[in-house]
């Protein structure tokens, strides 16, 4: 059975069930912060606990130590601990975490309504 357009999901009902994979992947970066640290770490790099708290603007001490948790927990980025004085520890994404880029990149040219070029030399089943 095609399972395209209104097939696919029928009222409110999502053929997968609980396990459906795109709620899924929206648990892992959804809320308000976890696609600004995700892109944070993505651009720059490396960052220490710091650093991530100064670029993402707004955020308090709680929810960002709460986000990077679920963020590793998710296996989208890790947690580096120094054994230093003062400690010292680092966030960086996964390869996991890296591989979000792309899917990211695209869903911003949909959101603006923008073409996405990326996309060419691609089998059109592979974009649905």
């Amino acid at each position: 059975m095609d399972m395209t357009g209104n097939e696919a999901c029928r009222g409110s009902i999502c053929p997968c069930g609980a396990e459906c994979p795109m709620g899924k992947a929206l648990s892992v970066i959804g809320g308000r912060w976890k696609l600004r640290i995700l892109c944070t770490l993505y651009v720059d790099g490396t960052q220490r606990f710091g650093d991530l708290a100064r670029k993402t603007r707004g955020i308090t001490s709680a929810m960002l130590s709460a986000s990077l948790k679920e963020l590793e927990a998710d296996g989208v980025i890790t947690r580096r601990q120094y054994e230093e004085i003062p400690p010292r520890v680092e966030y960086a994404l996964t390869e996991h975490g890296r591989a979000l880029w792309p899917i990211l990149h695209r869903l911003a040219h949909w959101a603006r309504g923008e073409a996405f070029d990326g996309d060419h030399g691609l089998p059109e089943s592979s974009l649905d």
